[in-house]
């Protein structure tokens, strides 16, 4: 098998520190931390009620509602991550050799 080589051409995350990279990196560098009260779901059942939680991302920004609704919580997130990385590259796909 050959191996190809792989080149990092854009970034692209969601996380506690933010839903962007520009933002994740600001709060990185002024020591905020994502984490805080879980408010994703009922903790009165658990003795932890502290984590670290993607906040104020809502997939209908992203997807018509419909479509949305095909997607779990995390695959909205890779999508989204996804879609900024392409977009950070400034690969055109349309003139690349895919």
């Amino acid at each position: 098998m050959e191996l190809k080589r792989v080149v990092v051409t854009g970034l692209g995350t969601i996380n506690p520190l933010g839903n962007d990279v520009e933002t994740t990196w600001a709060n990185a560098l002024a020591g905020n931390s994502g984490a805080g009260p879980i408010t994703h779901f009922d903790t009165s059942l658990f003795k932890t009620k502290f984590g670290c939680e993607v906040k104020d991302f809502d997939p209908n920004d992203l997807f018509e509602r419909k479509e949305a609704r095909k997607y779990d919580r995390y695959s909205h997130f890779a999508l989204q991550a996804a879609k900024e990385a392409m977009e950070d590259s400034g690969l055109d796909l349309e003139s690349e050799n895919r």
